[in-house]
């Protein structure tokens, strides 16, 4: 099951269950995340209460998108209640990338950078027997909701910034219930979106290269993930040309880590398990426009798809200035 959310003409807010280019309209429910929550105090799942909740009203998907009036497949009316964080060093890529990681990893520890130790530890021991904790991944912070761009939307980046580059990759969506406890909604594509260059500067800048916008959907895949999973990431010129083009891979069977794994070392902290909260959670990736030289520019627009998960996820680049706020005693 998918499903949407997106405002109506009149500016009210709405969800529904897409069904290939057909929305079937939800009713009483305005928002994902009141559905999920009144799921979870019914003790039923999300595709069961969504299905019961369908209404007659049907609209086109690309009505819908071409009006402007798609929204990220979760969020929260408080921004500042909805994480969005991520992992890195969890894919392992082709098989040619495979290959040369193997043998990058394959000598003496102490001779490998901390990105090559990392990477090392996941294809080691990050994929743990059932109910056991397996090592832990790289985890960063990308910022609140307020970051998060639904599809169709701009992809601001800082003027200060870089570099601006696509990240394809898959989401997890959850939200926790009034007993503290996480709950998986589904998935989502997305475009994690980081300032590559400023990484590479210094591998202690990564911190300050997630602290970018993201963007998110359109649709929420409802239930499991897929084991392999495998879209295309797109970058498209100002003048709707197709510039950059490559597939990549993700699901657990193209991972060093499980999903279970990672989940585990992000709800172990008992910050990220306040009642109420929703968290959008990155699960990395390993293809990048930027490992090929290529340099996004402001205009030009990222579009990123797998089948599994509906529509693309379409997304413009653009610049805003920064104000920069100095800082009054009291």
């Amino acid at each position: 099951m998918l499903l949407v959310q997106f405002k109506n003409v009149q500016g009210g807010r709405q969800i529904g269950v897409l069904e290939q280019n057909t929305i079937r309209v939800i009713e009483d429910y305005e928002t994902t995340y009141a559905l999920a929550q009144e799921a979870i105090r019914q003790k039923t799942s999300l595709a069961a209460l969504a299905s019961a909740a369908v209404g007659k009203v049907q609209l086109a998907f690309d009505a819908v998108q071409a009006a402007g009036l798609l929204l990220p497949p979760i969020d929260h009316a408080d921004p500042a209640h909805c994480y969005v964080t991520g992992t890195g060093l969890t894919h392992l890529g082709s098989a040619d990338t495979r290959d040369a990681m193997h043998k990058k990893i394959g000598g003496d520890v102490e001779s490998l950078s901390d990105s090559m130790k990392m990477f090392r530890m996941g294809v080691e021991g990050g994929k743990p027997a059932a109910g056991e904790a397996g090592v832990q991944p790289e985890w960063f912070y990308k910022g609140d909701g307020s970051i998060v761009a639904a599809s169709g939307a701009d992809l601001a980046m800082p003027d200060f910034a870089l570099d601006g580059g696509e990240e394809p990759e898959v989401a997890g969506l959850y939200v926790i219930g009034d007993d503290g406890q996480p709950y998986r909604v589904g998935y989502a594509i997305g475009n994690e979106f980081s300032d590559h260059v400023t990484e590479r500067q210094n591998y202690l800048y990564l911190a300050h290269s997630k602290l970018r916008a993201c963007g998110l959907g359109p649709a929420l895949l409802v239930g499991e993930a897929p084991a392999h999973i495998e879209g295309t990431s797109r970058i498209y010129d100002k003048e709707g040309k197709l510039r950059w083009e490559k597939a990549f891979f993700s699901g657990e069977q193209n991972m060093s880590h499980t999903l279970a794994n990672l989940e585990h070392h992000h709800f172990k902290y008992p910050l990220f398990k306040r009642p109420g909260d929703v968290h959008i959670h990155f699960f990395g990736t390993a293809t990048l426009s930027v490992a090929d030289n290529i340099v996004v520019q402001p205009g030009e627009t990222f579009e990123i798809e797998a089948p599994q998960f509906g529509p693309a996820l379409r997304n413009r680049l653009s610049v805003y200035a920064t104000e920069v706020a100095k800082v009054l005693p009291l």
